[in-house]
């Protein structure tokens, strides 16, 4: 048991540093940040029914349930596209530090969608937040769309683990994919082809972004969400979270290396960052100790 803890901890960072790569990706892929997701979308939500075939999995929902999803996949393809624009706008940098801010915004969008009291504690980790966040925005002015953007996709990214965490207890994270992935890439279609974007051009893909286009559907996409739900058999909800954590610290060393100047902040930036990285784990914590108090009471 003790050696399968150990696997699935080195497996959980193994999927963190994939997920820390897929901006580095959005960077590489030269496309527009819309042609991007729908490509991304397409190629998994294809691997994804693939994987449902062999598996002989059930694919029939109830309708309320079917609704849910196509919610939630209209929510993550929004939420990938302000993502990829904010890189594009911006950098990798400033987009995963603002990406943090994604746990305030669940702090307070869990006590509305489980009608449950807001904890103060939350709200006063949001205000060091927003102060980090604060601060980047102060210091790197030129990037003030990027942020926006970042926080926006932050936000969503929030809003979408919500309403996933009810569905991931009683549907297979595979059908859930399945659904998700089609619903997102359905509704890009129609407003790419009432816009009139799918041109012979749209097509014409190089080479070079059709391999880091199915390295992001595939291993960052289609296995990293099926990876991580099975390493939460052996890992407490407390280690994974704090794992997951490390995804834009992950991300922004990467960018650092392979962008390098174009990736350079200023110190306060840095400073902000930290502020807001630190303020995350330290609510992982505390929640976790106040879990543990309940459970002993």
């Amino acid at each position: 048991m003790q050696n399968d803890n150990l696997k699935s901890y080195l497996h959980l960072h193994l999927i963190v540093f994939i997920w820390g790569f897929t901006a580095i990706l959005g960077k590489l892929i030269s496309l527009e940040a819309l042609d991007l997701v729908w490509y991304r979308m397409l190629f998994a939500s294809t691997i994804m029914t693939i994987v449902v075939v062999l598996s002989k999995e059930k694919v029939k929902v109830p309708l309320n349930v079917f609704i849910g999803f196509v919610v939630s996949g209209i929510i993550i393809a929004t939420h990938w596209l302000t993502f990829y624009q904010a890189i594009k706008v911006s950098n990798v940098s400033i987009t995963l530090a603002c990406l943090s801010t994604g746990a305030f915004f669940a702090s307070i969008l869990e006590p509305i969608f489980y009608k449950r009291k807001i904890i103060w504690y939350e709200l006063v980790f949001g205000l060091i937040v927003i102060a980090g966040l604060s601060i980047i925005f102060n210091v790197e002015t030129k990037y003030k769309s990027g942020i926006y953007l970042a926080v926006t996709s932050a936000f969503l990214s929030a809003l979408f683990s919500v309403i996933n965490g009810k569905y991931a207890k009683e549907y297979s994270p595979n059908i859930i994919s399945l659904y998700e992935l089609s619903s997102g890439v359905f509704f890009l279609s129609i407003y790419l082809f009432f816009a009139g974007s799918f041109s012979p051009a749209f097509f014409a893909i190089s080479i070079n972004d059709l391999i880091w286009l199915f390295l992001l559907s595939s291993i960052c996409t289609a296995y990293a969400f099926s990876a991580s739900v099975k390493v939460m058999k052996y890992l407490s909800p407390f280690t994974v979270m704090l794992t997951i954590n490390l995804e834009p610290i992950y991300g922004i060393i990467l960018a650092l290396m392979i962008f390098k100047d174009g990736e350079e902040m200023t110190p306060l930036f840095y400073v902000g960052a930290l502020l807001i990285l630190i303020t995350v784990i330290a609510n992982g914590i505390v929640k976790s100790k106040k879990k543990k108090q309940l459970i002993t009471d």
